[in-house]
């Protein structure tokens, strides 16, 4: 069975502030994950870079993978490839995130399963910057 987001969750999501790790997020200002994670940040949102560089980005403390962060995380964003979501979905369990939100693109029906039987809410093949203004929320 595939999955299908819920508008609800989706919205909860992005109206009810919280902390975003953001898995695949550099300093590079070039890639979506600099730009999604600033639309985040506007939204109200606190960002914790997640990447192997473990950079700052926006003046935030970046981490070398999800384990490293220090306390709890809400929404674990992921801007990895399909093929490396399942992994990093699995740390989002292990980690005790309350969700995942895979980017646009990044597919992996098994590992979204995996979460939803996890106890965490997921989204799946859709961006922030898609579904707040569908809410009113920008």
């Amino acid at each position: 069975m595939s999955h299908t987001n819920d508008p609800e969750v989706m919205k909860r999501l992005l109206a009810d502030k919280g902390r975003w790790a953001i898995v695949g997020l550099s300093a590079n200002e070039e890639r979506t994950a600099f730009e999604i994670a600033g639309y985040v940040r506007n939204l109200g949102h606190e960002i914790v870079p997640v990447h192997p560089k473990a950079e700052t980005v926006y003046g935030q403390q970046g981490y070398v993978d999800l384990e490293s962060v220090p306390g709890e995380i809400d929404v674990v964003d992921v801007f990895v490839n399909s093929q490396l979501a399942g992994a990093v979905v699995d740390d989002a369990i292990a980690k005790g995130a309350k969700a995942v939100w895979l980017q646009k693109g990044v597919i992996d029906e098994a590992a979204a399963e995996r979460a939803k039987e996890a106890g965490l809410d997921v989204v799946m093949n859709t961006c922030p910057a898609i579904e707040a203004p569908k809410f009113g929320l920008v």
